[in-house]
């Protein structure tokens, strides 16, 4: 079974997104969106695309700006508890405590702020690898601990000068744990030895992304903290990279 359509992943994405802070850490996903929306500067924020959105905390705080934010993920769960809160603005869940003691949360839109965003966010099922190009291009692109989680890197990212328009942004970050169960080996883009040299993923970013987006101006780290119990707690640290196309005269 898929593990983003268990219970467990989608109590534990959803304080991710919506729950408590913890250690000092800020949200993740709102720090994203906050970099992507700070990485457009004074170009028009209309339409976002929020790829691999899970349970949806990134889109909602991109419609603090945007007019329009489509959320897509490959998960049902995430995608239907996502629209679940559009409709109704708030839900209840559980997290696991100590053995089988449980505690209850709710997610609440209005309670973070976010509750006048939700008419402009929209969720759809899909695969980040096959977008619809009847989306159109978007001002933004945010692709969040998606890359290494994608069967394929590599056509994920040649559409993107097809989603993104002329001068508009691509932000992604990423812990960059690859594993074999999510990308085969032959389609990693970095993370190896190669004629002697190491090749990271930013490197694999660069080589398929340039030159029709460039790097600006270089990568920061975000971290992150995802909660299990009350007393284990994962704390990782992702890669931002913020990429704008090239505007349609070739400027950058």
């Amino acid at each position: 079974m898929n593990p983003y359509e268990t219970d467990e992943l989608l109590a534990q994405y959803l304080d991710f997104h919506y729950g408590p802070e913890h250690f000092g850490v800020p949200n993740y996903p709102r720090a994203c969106a906050e970099l992507g929306i700070a990485a457009l500067g004074n170009s028009p924020c209309v339409k976002a695309l929020d790829l691999g959105c899970a349970v949806g905390r990134s889109s909602f705080e991109l419609a603090r700006c945007f007019a329009e934010v489509t959320g897509i993920d490959l998960s049902h769960r995430f995608i239907e508890t996502a629209s679940r809160l559009v409709e109704q603005g708030a839900l209840g869940y559980q997290v696991p405590d100590e053995g089988e003691l449980k505690i209850e949360r709710h997610a609440d839109l209005d309670a973070l702020g976010l509750a006048e965003t939700k008419d402009r966010v929209r969720f759809t099922q899909g695969d980040a690898s096959q977008v619809d190009p009847n989306l159109g291009s978007f001002d933004l692109v945010f692709a969040g601990n998606l890359i290494d989680r994608l069967n394929d890197p590599a056509a994920f990212l040649a559409q993107m000068p097809d989603l993104v328009r002329p001068g508009g942004v691509l932000l992604i970050t990423s812990p960059y744990t690859l594993l074999t169960e999510y990308t085969p080996r032959s389609n990693w883009i970095g993370g190896f030895e190669q004629d002697g040299r190491s090749v990271r993923v930013i490197d694999g970013l660069r080589q398929h992304l340039e030159p029709q987006f460039s790097l600006q101006p270089s990568t920061r780290d975000l971290p992150f903290v995802i909660r299990e119990t009350s007393r284990k707690f994962q704390h990782t640290l992702a890669e931002a990279s913020v990429w704008k196309r090239a505007e349609a005269d070739g400027a950058v």
